[in-house]
């Protein structure tokens, strides 16, 4: 969260010989790790500058480096994401069997009591529909989290105009 910090070592990097794409690939990783959902085009500014190191070279890449960086450096953080992603690999690792909802299935097949098909979200108000999506033995799991940042905040408040909770 330090821009000068960052960017004087990102160059310092870069002027000893570093491949300034493994900043930038660590730019990656750090906008998803630890900005996430708190500001979801900290993660494009840092592919885009991937992309531009990649396909300009240095220095024009610099630029695009150097910006990624001040706008990760100066936006909101939250891990939110890394918490859902390590809650639900460690449920897959601990999940042997799974049967999948037919819901879910690439098929119309339904219960017995005639449940079961894949309601559209688009058929329904809000663009959604209550229907189970993980295996009976998760169905009540919950891996993401709301992170406590303006941007998480508004999407807590907008689930809970539309579920009622």
């Amino acid at each position: 969260s330090d821009a000068e910090g960052a960017l004087f070592y990102a160059n310092k990097l870069i002027d000893s010989g570093i491949d300034p794409l493994i900043l930038a690939r660590r730019l990656i990783a750090h906008t998803s790790e630890d900005i996430g959902m708190a500001d979801s085009n900290a993660l494009l500014l840092a592919t885009s500058a991937y992309f531009a190191i990649q396909n300009l070279g240095m220095p024009e890449g610099n630029l695009s480096l150097s910006h990624a960086i001040i706008y990760a450096c100066e936006a909101s953080k939250s891990n939110s994401v890394y918490l859902a992603m390590s809650k639900a690999q460690e449920d897959v690792k601990n999940t042997k069997i799974v049967t999948v909802p037919n819901n879910l299935k690439n098929h119309p097949s339904t219960n017995d009591d005639g449940t079961g098909a894949y309601k559209y979200p688009h058929d329904y108000p809000n663009r959604y529909v209550k229907q189970q999506y993980l295996p009976d033995d998760l169905k009540d799991r919950r891996y993401y989290e709301f992170g406590d940042n303006k941007t998480e905040n508004a999407c807590k408040l907008y689930w809970k105009n539309i579920k009622g909770k």
